[in-house]
């Protein structure tokens, strides 16, 4: 651990509690929130600690996070900004920057030093790994190059661009495509389908957007609110859209089948790399049809499956399978999960997990075998037995019980279980071997 104080106020909620798992084994975190009885149970969950006061914990942070509401974020800038130290650096999460990059260099001291930032990722992140983060600093003090190092390290993708453009891009990527993904929603709902009938007749790139659209209609409906309204381009973005959409209904509905096609020529040579395009849609495609595949494969055998967002491997027979969920027994018990919240464990993964999880047995086998016998060919021929996990010699033995051909050979195995004991048993008897 790095003896270095990283507060976050809004650590108790959202992204900001999705980054102190980042750093809580890192640094020495502490976070504040509005509800102080959940802060502090949510701090004791997370082995961190719990400041109920803004100010104070901008006094004892090295770096502060700031992980609130959009709509809030200039104003705790300015409440905290006289309470940090010389020498610290405050740091903003928010997907709007430049109202918070503004506010920063006016609030702060020149000692302070500050990196607006936006990690292009929600609180569902389970890794850092290749995740976007975007820095609109408008000067670069010593923090800086330190910080940027640190998420290198992390092999996140870093982009370096000024407030002003970071919103105009986030305008096409967030307001743009949060404002149509609702839309349909929202014609959806208006047309009253049911959605999980037009499951029937679902393509596989239908059921993306689909999915697609949920995510975006399931996020938090007033963070989605301040990202429209607090981008200083999103009047004009929705407007463009708006535009967009009246002009093709119009062209449709008056049977101008030339203009149509003009108007989707045009679009699609605006796409940029459609090959691409269409190759990461064909592997997520692909993705979802071989899961499947693999899992109807499986049924009545053993597999192992891990919550994508808990953590948490989840072992047994898998006895059935539809388009939605798996069901697993494990002994008595049974469970029945979402495919689409699951990752299937590769053969190595889950025999790995069931060395570091499971009561292993171990057991001395004593086998008469031929005296010629080939004790390493043996031993190497038992690990490739499926839930072996070692096996050594422990006694050779050739005595007055044992015939002058033959030697007695006691070996300790480790496996999984009693069932793979007796695996082991019928091997030795296969290699000529008389269990003693």
């Amino acid at each position: 651990m790095i003896e270095m104080n990283v507060g976050i106020i809004g650590g108790s909620d959202g992204l900001g509690k999705t980054l102190v798992y980042y750093f809580r084994d890192e640094f020495n975190v502490y976070i504040s929130g509005t509800d102080h009885k959940k802060g502090r149970r949510v701090a004791d969950e997370l082995n961190v600690s719990y400041i109920e006061s803004n100010a104070g914990i901008a006094n004892i942070s090295d770096i502060l996070i700031v992980s609130v509401p959009i709509q809030f974020t200039e104003e705790v800038i300015r409440e905290v900004a006289p309470f940090m130290k010389e020498g610290t650096l405050m740091v903003d999460v928010t997907s709007v920057k430049e109202g918070p990059t503004k506010t920063m260099g006016e609030a702060l001291p020149d000692t302070v030093e500050y990196i607006p930032t936006h990690p292009v990722f929600g609180p569902r992140t389970t890794t850092l790994d290749n995740q976007v983060i975007v820095l609109t600093a408008d000067k670069k003090g010593k923090w800086y190059s330190r910080v940027y190092e640190y998420l290198a390290s992390k092999n996140m993708r870093i982009i370096e661009t000024t407030a002003q453009k970071h919103d105009y891009m986030m305008s096409i990527v967030q307001v743009l495509t949060h404002f149509s993904f609702i839309s349909t929603a929202s014609a959806i709902e208006k047309l009253q389908v049911d959605i999980s009938e037009t499951e029937d007749y679902e393509s596989p790139i239908y059921n993306l957007m689909i999915d697609m659209i949920a995510r975006i209609v399931a996020q938090n409906p007033y963070l989605t609110y301040n990202i429209q309204s607090l981008n200083s381009n999103g009047e004009h973005i929705r407007n463009t859209f708006a535009e967009a959409v009246l002009e093709l209904r119009d062209v449709i509905n008056s049977k101008n089948s030339e203009e149509f096609i003009n108007i989707a020529i045009k679009a699609t040579k605006h796409m940029g790399d459609i090959k691409n395009a269409l190759g990461r849609s064909d592997k997520a495609i692909s993705a979802l049809s071989s899961e499947h595949t693999y899992l109807n494969n499986m049924i009545g055998q053993e597999v192992g499956l891990k919550h994508i967002y808990t953590q948490k491997i989840h072992v047994g027979i898998l006895e059935s399978l539809d388009n939605k969920t798996a069901v697993l027994r494990n002994g008595n018990k049974v469970n029945k999960f979402r495919i689409a919240n699951l990752r299937i464990l590769l053969p190595q993964e889950l025999y790995e997990w069931k060395i570091e999880n499971l009561n292993k047995k171990t057991a001395s086998i004593s086998c008469i075998f031929p005296k010629n016998v080939h004790v390493e060919t043996i031993e190497k021929t038992v690990l490739n037995i499926e839930n072996i996990i070692d096996i050594r010699l422990t006694d050779a033995y050739s005595g007055p019980q044992i015939n002058d051909e033959s030697i007695s050979l006691t070996f300790e195995v480790t496996a999984l279980s009693k069932s793979d004991i007796e695996n082991v048993k019928k091997l030795f008897t296969g290699f000529g071997g008389v269990i003693r």
